[in-house]
């Protein structure tokens, strides 16, 4: 038995599922999910001593790799001084100021410790900005697990919400619209009915929870002009995308304009974080100075700020953000010649430093599109990478990430190691699809 079997059935008797999140779990591929000991730049190393190439990077915050020396100078010299205050700093200070100088459509923001609660406090500043209690998702995106979000969606045209988690009210569900991503003729018809009731449109710009899917312009314009026109706010999820692709935000990109944007990830560095942000207008109405109610006993803590800052201070420099979507489309390309050439049915969404291998031959634009994936594939294509040492998503439906610390020589070597894993899975096909223990 191996170390990370024995900590595994340990960890089953005192955490459900043996995990702290749910995915940890390798629920959709089988298997025991290897116990991480150590991470050095864009290594792991488990407490087997295996080592392996990291593509999930802690689900996207660790854009400069693990253990950047300058992230932690300043995270050291922080603790130094006290973890957490429950009271204003000047890392907090300093961090705020240049989130708000890096994105146009934020004024003033406010800080909280996780995806989850900023998405959660962006909603309900919404409503209470609107008066209004209905908001809109799209198919397939994940917000975090606040009630309202957790919500299944329908196929085709708008679905009112069913939830998606035991413990959800089927009357806070229906609070929830839901449409599919990439559709601009389902956005006029639902605003065309529903326009008046909703409160908030929340969307990724660039989604990366059913799997990297990039959105189509017109949809984008579309989602702004009828959230204008109905009085309803938008809200851009950029959790995960927020100082990925580029310096700020995928709304920099896409000439998009929020009316709130939510924050996570890259923004801690490393270490748990969440903000929402908004015109000045609009976060007045956030206590003390408004009505909106909002707190955290953790939110602006000097460690996660001191992190964060250092994190978002080095990524100033342009030349990193080239750097990554040079390899991230060395390895997207390299990837998507070995599939050729095996006819294997997959296809390779990227944008940026993000990307996902879909098991479909058909371009995925949606959650529709992407649930046509081949999971038993992917669960091959999974195990058999791990074996080779890389270390991705396990989940189909996940974003592959990388950091500046992946280099020519790093995306060779993984190139070569997914090649033998994408061998397998063309072998694993042509024997007829045999049972798979991984």
């Amino acid at each position: 038995m191996t170390h990370s079997e024995e900590f595994y059935n340990r960890a089953k008797t005192i955490f459900p599922g043996g995990v702290s999140s749910p995915v940890r779990a390798f629920g959709a591929v089988g298997g025991v999910p290897p116990f991480i000991r150590s991470a050095k730049g864009c290594l792991l190393t488990d407490v087997d001593g295996n080592e392996y190439i990291d593509y999930v990077l802690s689900y996207g915050p660790h854009i400069l790799g693990h253990g950047d020396p300058d992230v932690l100078d300043r995270l050291h010299a922080a603790i130094d001084r006290g973890i957490s205050f429950g009271a204003p700093s000047e890392e907090e200070l300093q961090l705020g100021e240049i989130i708000v100088s890096a994105l146009p459509s934020v004024d003033r923001l406010r800080f909280v410790n996780s995806g989850t609660e900023a998405t959660m406090s962006a909603i309900r500043l919404a409503r209470g900005v609107t008066g209004r209690s209905k908001i809109l998702k799209f198919e397939g995106a994940y917000h975090g697990h606040a009630d309202s979000l957790l919500v299944k969606a329908g196929s085709g045209g708008a679905t009112f919400g069913v939830p998606s988690s035991a413990g959800v009210p089927p009357e806070i569900a229906r609070e929830t619209l839901t449409l599919p991503y990439n559709d601009t003729e389902a956005l006029k018809t639902l605003f065309s009915s529903e326009g008046d009731k909703i409160a908030c449109a929340i969307i990724e710009p660039v989604s990366g929870n059913m799997g990297v899917v990039l959105p189509d312009d017109e949809f984008l314009r579309e989602l702004r002009r009828l959230t204008e026109k109905y009085g309803a706010l938008l809200i851009a999820d950029e959790i995960m995308t927020g100082f990925r692709q580029t310096y700020g935000g995928a709304q920099i990109l896409f000439s998009m304009e929020p009316d709130i944007t939510t924050l996570g990830k890259i923004i801690g560095g490393g270490l748990p974080v969440g903000a929402y942000g908004a015109s000045a207008k609009i976060m007045s109405q956030i206590s003390p100075e408004g009505p909106v109610y909002q707190a955290g006993t953790l939110s602006g803590n000097s460690a996660s700020m001191a992190a964060g800052l250092a994190t978002i201070q080095k990524l100033k420099t342009p030349a990193l953000y080239s750097q990554l979507e040079e390899q991230g489309r060395k390895l997207s390309q390299g990837l998507k010649e070995i599939i050729s050439r095996l006819s294997l049915p997959a296809t390779v969404n990227r944008m940026g430093s993000m990307m996902t291998v879909f098991f479909t031959p058909d371009p995925v634009t949606d959650w529709t599109s992407a649930a046509r994936s081949d999971t038993a594939l992917f669960r091959v294509f999974f195990h058999e990478s791990l074996k080779q040492g890389v270390y991705l998503p396990p989940s189909q439906f996940e974003a592959f990430f990388l950091s500046t610390r992946h280099d020519d020589e790093v995306i060779r070597i993984s190139i070569e190691k997914m090649s033998r894993a994408l061998i397998a899975c063309r072998n694993w096909i042509d024997q007829g699809r045999p049972e798979y223990n991984p």
